[in-house]
């Protein structure tokens, strides 16, 4: 017998929601500073400040062992040629690591080695799962025409570092160029790509 109850929560894995869970919205303005093209995030913000991606997060005990998740949910879209994604972050407790699990529509986690720089490009679609090692930045990006929609689940004691993040980004971008989602290194992208 269990010592206590957890409730059983509901979700739909297309439009990302979590019964009587209220997700945390980030909008284009929150993202100041990602998007490697400043000219078209600034046309872009000028138009509109769409919600770029939200998340929902359950957090049912804390402690040794405990975890937790959320459920992801990304706009497609692009700001210039770089497609719509999250911020991205490391985890506060560096040995962390978490399990992203793609419930629906298309993108891709970039993935970077906090110590090596080492970066890795993994698919995030429906059916597919990707392990993010601990001391590891990961962002997740949807290079598709719907929301790419997918559920994290990581250690309680995990946290989120966006700091490192927002103070010098990754070390590379994902691109659309001629249709086709390209990595390339930040430092050699040129707006005219």
């Amino acid at each position: 017998m269990i010592p206590y109850s957890i409730p059983s929560i509901t979700f739909d894995p297309i439009t990302g929601t979590i019964n009587g869970v209220q997700p945390q919205d980030r909008k284009l303005s929150d993202l100041k500073g990602y998007f490697i093209d400043s000219n078209a995030y600034n046309a872009r913000l000028a138009l509109d400040n769409p919600v770029i991606y939200s998340v929902a997060s359950v957090e049912p005990d804390q402690g040794d062992g405990q975890l937790h998740y959320g459920i992801g949910v990304i706009a497609p879209g692009q700001v210039g040629a770089e497609y719509f994604m999250t911020k991205g972050h490391f985890h506060a407790w560096r040995p962390a690591a978490e399990v992203y699990i793609g419930l629906s529509g298309e993108g891709f986690m970039l993935l970077e080695e906090e110590t090596t720089g080492k970066e890795t490009l993994l698919p995030l679609n429906a059916q597919h799962i990707v392990y993010v090692p601990g001391a590891t930045a990961h962002r997740t990006i949807n290079t598709g025409s719907v929301p790419l929609v997918y559920i994290g689940i990581y250690p309680s004691a995990a946290g989120h570092d966006y700091g490192v993040i927002a103070e010098r980004n990754f070390n590379s971008v994902l691109v659309n160029v001629n249709g086709q989602s390209t990595l390339v290194k930040r430092d050699r992208f040129s707006i005219a790509s």
